[in-house]
Parts: C-alpha cells; sequence; structure tokens
C-alpha cells in the first residue's frame, strides 16, 4: 500500500521503445509521423502507491533528445497515500541548497521504507508537512513552491484529508502513533501459531519465493530484519528511533486527537523493489555461494544517487566505488529498536524553498473517486492517455470500458503479482486473466510473451488504431520450429552437404 512492488520506470522511455519512435528527430517533424513523439503526452498512473515513477520519469528526461510536455495523473486510493506521495516528490525536487546529495538521498530513504525514523528525518517530515499543508491550501503558495503540481482534480473532502495527514505528521504527544505494537500485531495476525516460528517461515519466503522471482539483490539479514521491525534500510551511524507517521491511513478527526486504522501495509514483500532491485552498476550485483556483496539498501541508495543527481543538474551520474559499503555478507549487530520520545523543538527549520524547476511537466493529483469514472469509461476521460499505467491490486476495476480511456495510440503497463509471496498459480491466474481482459480489449502485447517463457514483472500492451503496425518479431528457434508473432511455422532444414555425408559400409548378410 505505501510502496509498490516493481522497479521504478522511464515512462517515456517505455512509450518510445513500445512504438520505436525516433528520439533524434523534431516533434512534429515531417515525415514518417507514425514514428515521431507527440507534442504532448498524457500519462496516467493509477495505484502507483508511490512517487516512483514519476521521479524516474522527470530524471530521465534529459536523456532525449525529443522531450514532449509531459501530463502525469496520480491516482490512489485514500488521501493519506496521495500526501505521502507529495511528501516523497518534494524530497527528490528539494533544492540542492538544502541538504548533500547523500543526505537527501538518506532522507528519503527513511521516510520511504523504514518504520522508525531518524530524529532529523522526523523533524523535516513535520516541517515539510507544514509548508506542504500551505500549498493545499493556498493556491498562491502552491504556484510559488510547485509550479508543476495541479490539485485542481482533488475534492474538499480529499484536499481535508491531506490537510489532516500532514497535522497528524506534526511532532504532538497527542498525535500517538506506535507503529511497533501495529507491525507485531499484524506480523501475528498473519502467522499465527507460526508466529514463534517466524524466521523458518521468513527465510522461506525469501529464499524459496522471492529470490526465484527477481529479488536475489535482496540479502536475507536485511529482508529478516524488515519483517521483525519494519525497518528495511539500514546505515550503522545512525538511530532509527521517531515513529514514521507517514504509514498512517484512514484517520479521522476526534477532538485534538485523530483516529487511525494503525498499519496496513505490506509486510510481506518489503520497500526493495522500487529502486533495489537492479542497477546500472554491474559489479554490485556480484555474489559468491548465494551471498551477496552488496544489500538491496546499497543499491537503493546508488540507485537515488543517480536520480537525484539527475534532477538537481541534468548531467549523467558517475558513481563513486568508495561511496557503497559491501555489507551484503556482513553480520550487522542489531541493536533493540528503541522509542525516543523527547521533547521536540517547535523551533524547527522552515522547508519552503521552490521545488527544482521541471519546464512542461504537470502532475495532476486526481480525486480516488474518479477510478470509479475511468472503470466505466466516462466521458470526461475517453480518448485521454497515451501511456496507462495499473497497479496490482487495481486489476479489479479493469473492463473492457477502462481501454476507452486510452487514446488510439497508447501502451498500457500491467504491474503483475510478481513480487508477491503468493503461489506460482495464483500467479499465472493473474496474468492470464489480466491478458485476457487486455486482448478482449483489442490490446497486442509489446513482445511475445508466448514465444519468451521468462518472469514477468510487468505486462506492456499497445493500443493502435487505424495504423498499420509492424509485424512484432520476437524469434525463438525450438528444433525445427520459430514462433513469429504468435505463429507457429515449421522451418524446413536443407538437406545436409554431399561432403558432410559419412559413408559406412553395411555388413554382408
Amino acid at each position: 500500500m505505501f510502496w509498490g512492488i516493481s522497479t521504478a520506470l522511464d515512462l517515456y522511455e517505455e512509450y518510445a521503445k513500445a512504438f520505436k519512435l525516433q528520439d533524434d528527430c523534431e516533434v512534429a517533424g515531417a515525415g514518417d509521423t507514425s514514428k515521431v513523439s507527440p507534442a504532448a503526452l498524457n500519462i496516467l498512473i493509477c495505484g502507483g502507491a508511490d512517487a516512483r515513477h514519476v521521479i524516474k520519469t522527470l530524471a530521465k528526461r534529459y536523456t532525449h533528445r525529443v522531450q514532449p510536455k509531459l501530463n502525469i495523473y496520480v491516482l490512489d486510493g485514500c488521501e493519506e497515500i496521495l500526501a505521502r506521495s507529495m511528501l516523497l516528490l518534494a524530497i527528490a525536487l528539494e533544492s540542492s541548497d538544502s541538504f548533500s546529495l547523500v543526505g537527501l538521498v538518506h532522507l528519503f530513504m527513511d521516510v520511504y521504507g523504514n518504520s522508525m525514523m531518524r530524529p532529523t528525518t522526523h523533524h523535516y517530515v513535520a516541517a515539510k508537512a507544514r509548508t506542504l499543508l500551505k500549498m493545499v491550501t493556498d493556491e498562491e503558495q502552491l504556484q510559488h513552491i510547485a509550479p508543476m503540481l495541479n490539485l485542481d482534480g482533488l475534492k474538499y473532502r480529499e484536499k481535508d484529508g491531506m490537510e489532516m495527514a500532514f497535522n497528524f505528521w506534526q511532532p504532538k504527544p497527542i498525535h500517538f502513533y506506535d507503529i511497533k505494537s501495529y507491525w507485531e500485531q499484524r506480523s501475528r495476525a498473519l502467522l499465527g501459531g507460526r508466529y514463534d516460528h517466524r524466521l523458518g517461515v521468513w527465510d522461506w519466503d525469501l529464499s524459496m519465493t522471492l529470490k526465484d522471482r527477481e529479488g536475489q539483490q535482496i540479502c536475507s539479514q536485511e529482508y529478516r530484519y524488515w519483517r521483525e521491525s519494519g525497518i528495511a534500510f539500514v546505515f550503522p551511524e545512525y538511530e532509527l528511533c521517531k515513529p514514521n507517521k507517514t504509514f498512517a491511513a484512514g484517520l479521522v478527526r476526534n477532538g485534538r486527537t485523530y483516529l487511525h486504522r494503525g498499519y496496513v501495509g505490506d509486510i510481506q514483500t518489503g520497500p526493495f523493489c522500487g529502486f533495489g532491485l537492479r542497477t546500472s552498476e554491474e559489479r554490485m550485483l556480484n555474489s559468491v555461494h548465494g551471498e551477496n556483496d552488496y544489500r538491496s539498501t546499497d543499491i537503493v541508495e546508488r540507485n537515488l544517487l543517480e536520480l537525484f543527481h539527475e534532477l538537481q543538474t541534468q548531467t549523467p551520474y558517475k558513481h563513486d566505488p568508495t561511496r557503497s559499503r559491501r555489507y551484503g555478507s556482513v553480520l550487522l549487530q542489531m541493536s533493540p529498536v528503541l522509542t525516543y520520545n523527547e521533547a521536540d523543538d517547535h523551533n524547527q527549520e522552515i522547508y519552503d524553498k521552490p521545488w527544482i524547476e521541471m519546464p512542461n511537466i504537470t502532475v495532476h493529483f486526481i480525486s480516488p473517486m474518479d477510478i470509479v469514472q475511468l472503470k466505466e469509461g466516462a466521458k470526461r476521460w475517453r480518448g485521454v492517455f497515451d501511456i496507462a499505467f495499473v497497479a496490482h491490486n487495481y486489476i479489479n476495476f479493469l473492463t473492457k470500458e477502462f481501454f476507452n480511456v486510452l487514446k488510439d495510440q497508447a501502451l498500457m503497463i500491467q504491474e503483475t503479482k510478481l513480487m508477491t509471496v503468493e503461489r506460482k498459480e495464483h500467479l499465472n491466474n493473474f496474468e492470464s486473466k489480466a491478458k485476457d481482459l487486455m486482448k478482449e480489449a483489442g490490446l497486442r502485447p509489446s513482445i511475445n510473451y508466448q514465444a519468451i517463457n521468462g518472469k514477468n514483472m510487468f505486462l506492456k500492451y499497445k493500443k493502435c488504431v487505424g495504423a498499420e503496425e509492424e509485424l512484432e518479431e520476437e524469434v525463438v528457434i525450438d528444433e525445427k520450429k520459430v514462433v513469429i508473432d504468435e505463429k507457429e511455422v515449421v522451418v524446413n532444414e536443407d538437406p545436409p552437404a554431399a561432403e558432410s555425408l559419412e559413408i559406412v559400409e553395411l555388413p554382408a548378410n
């Protein structure tokens, strides 16, 4: 609920690859217009749960010579998730004058995946929440600090919900959030009688399930510690002792305080998928006898350093190898998690500097109620989106009418349940259902899933109406068969050359 279970995507790059767009020609130029990027792209992120796709799309934008205007529509199920996504985006686009690059990355990791935070992160969240509250309630402040944001799609009730979240994040004793107890209660409810043997359950989930499904980079020590405490990203020099109130959901006013639903997020996969499974730094993916040189935590740190550097400088990032610490096979001594209830200083620093400028980018936060209109293919959304990303837990909203919101040339990306600990038959049933839905809607796969027997974190389908699409040639040779575009063709082998034949004399009868 608070993070996705798939890697961050550059959504414009995915669109360009799907339709083989010429990234080196001018927008709206002459020639083959089917290979030219549109002047503007509308992107729907439905249930993304965090800002990972937005961050990577913005960070990698400078790498594309063709840079169409991007309208990104973010839809999530509740106001607290929208408020948290807004905070994560604010950290990613924080002014470089406020933090060093490493400090900003560790701040993001704290908020993103740790149930307990450092005191410095705790104070930042409280201070930033006050600024975000002004932005939600005052259009002038919004335009001054983050003109790229558009909140017109939110109803007053949803803005009130975000206001409650920002208020709840303040360091007030009456805003009680005992994440340690909530986490343990969820774990006990999930495991039942197996709770006393939970270490064996967690090792099974990681070693026999997640590591077989693209999760090889997750180390057993960090995974077990996260399953026990809710703390995913650990560095020895930090003390994590303040509750992460951004995990609170279902906030309701109760006099001067708030009622909430405790912790209702993921407790089986972890926040490692978004940024911590793969990296362009190949040496960091090395492992010896199943022991990784680097943790998923270190991969997250390295990838965020790259993305935040690119956001700030619009230049390629070169990683310093001495920056990353090889803790993959090191047994770190984990001290008990303590809650530090010191008197919070209310004279905190104010973080209200304008965000990093992103020309021709608009991020629209839209109402959770719009999912019903999208499901029914409402007229106001018909033919609006060039790209749609749908999270795995939103598949029930996919109907034949939903696909009417896509343009005649559009890319549909469906997240799968690959990075869950569910049984394989559940994963296969999910994929089959998603493929059938998209096939019935007239979409065709971007790659030939029948020819490629692999594990799919995403299903990528495209809509092409009124255009002659090139034959997608995903060729797999299996003995005498070639599969081309879901059609099986038998290949006749050439007869062997005469000089290659061996002559054998048969014995006389």
